[in-house]
C-alpha cells in the first residue's frame, strides 16, 4: 500500500460518517487529482468506499457536480487495520 493511499484513508477515516467530495480530500491528503483518483478508484472497486454525484443542478450552483465519496463498514475496518499495522512497524505517524 502506497503511502499516497494511506493518506487518503487517512482523510477518510478523520471523518468517517461524512461524505467528502474529491477536492476535499485532496486538499486533506494534500495529493494532485492525477494522484487521488485513481486511488479513489481502485478502493471503490475494493468496496472500501462507495461514491455518488452530486444532485443539485450544476447551473444553478454555478460550478461542476461533484463527486462525493464515504468509507464503507469494510473500508473502515480494513483501513484500519491496515494504519495500525504501518503505526506498529514504524511508529506514530500523520496520514493528513
Amino acid at each position: 500500500m502506497s503511502a499516497q493511499t494511506l493518506k487518503v484513508l487517512g482523510a477518510l477515516l478523520s471523518s468517517p460518517r461524512d461524505e467528502l467530495s474529491g477536492a476535499e480530500i485532496g486538499r486533506v491528503a494534500k495529493l494532485a487529482s492525477g494522484t487521488l483518483y485513481p486511488i479513489l478508484i481502485r478502493l471503490e472497486q475494493a468496496k472500501w468506499l462507495e461514491s455518488r454525484w452530486e444532485t443539485d443542478d450544476p447551473k444553478a450552483l454555478g460550478r461542476p457536480r461533484r463527486r462525493f465519496y464515504r468509507v464503507t463498514g469494510l473500508g473502515v475496518s480494513k483501513a484500519r487495520e491496515v494504519l495500525r499495522e504501518v503505526d506498529s512497524a514504524f511508529g506514530s505517524l500523520s496520514w493528513a
